[in-house]
């Protein structure tokens, strides 16, 4: 059973100050839900809350204590939870030998280790629900590893993974779980750090924030799987799973579109 009407529902979004975050937690209010909204900053959480009406609890998950404190404060404003959305995110670009084990453990911990406990921590809640679901925010990183993301594919490849198997031991539970994977967003998680950002990576098509949480509620509302956005970026992706020598021999091409298109964002900014 998925949560096919939000109307009434608990809904708790990490990540929620901005970008994909914040536009899902408005999304998810204005279908009618009541959404709980974390991220380590209380004073733009609380920005965001007071324009829909939502409950902003300032969470860092890259620790246990903190997962566990954000599951327990949710439950005790609302008395249940019928949905959680994975968003929080981190991202120390740059080849694995320029940074450091604690920037490698942050992103560790932020992008894979706290949806796996707050996944965990957050079941006997959700299977209390007559339709719950979990949607986890991955990445198109998480279908195709690259140069200068090292860590950061690695976790949301983890975090793919960890999705299809939890969704196959919930599937004759009331609990759906899902993973959306996006490439490019146009947030400041990749604009305001722009120069650091990989060539390649501008050769997607952007999404707004928007599109990525329309993905989001849809995977909550039929328990599908797996969304991506653009659907070119994961065909490329998967033909590069199946023929791993492609993405090498269309890297040159890649980048120099990519760099094209940067410009062009660049210019804007």
């Amino acid at each position: 059973m998925t949560v096919k009407d939000f109307s009434g529902r608990v809904a708790l979004v990490t990540g929620a100050s901005a970008g994909v975050g914040e536009a899902t937690a408005r999304a998810l209010s204005a279908a009618g839900a009541k959404v709980v909204i974390a991220a380590r900053g209380l004073e733009k959480l609380e920005r965001v809350a007071a324009d829909i009406d939502a409950t902003p609890i300032a969470a860092d998950v890259a620790s246990e204590a903190g997962c566990r404190a954000l599951i327990e404060q949710a439950l005790a404003v609302h008395g249940r939870l019928d949905m959680l959305v994975n968003n929080a995110g981190c991202h120390h670009r740059g080849p694995v030998a320029t940074r450091s084990a604690d920037e490698i453990g942050q992103m560790v911990d932020t992008n894979l280790r706290a949806p796996l406990m707050l996944s965990r921590l957050a079941l006997d809640a959700l299977g209390q629900s007559d339709g719950a679901a979990i949607v986890n925010v991955a990445s198109i990183a998480g279908h195709m590893p690259l140069a200068g993301s090292a860590s950061y594919s690695a976790t949301k490849f983890g975090l793919r993974a960890f999705t299809y198997a939890l969704a196959d031991e919930l599937a004759d539970t009331n609990i759906s779980v899902s993973v959306v994977s996006p490439g490019p967003i146009a947030t400041g998680f990749i604009l305001e750090d722009i120069d650091s950002v990989s060539d390649i990576t501008f050769s997607q098509g952007m999404s707004t924030p928007e599109q990525i949480a329309e993905l989001i509620l849809a995977c909550a509302r039929d328990g599908r799987v797996e969304r991506s956005r653009p659907a070119m970026s994961r065909v490329m992706a998967t033909a590069g799973y199946l023929l791993p020598a492609l993405p090498r021999m269309l890297h040159p091409l890649l980048a120099a579109k990519g760099r094209r298109a940067k410009d062009r964002y660049r210019r804007k900014a």
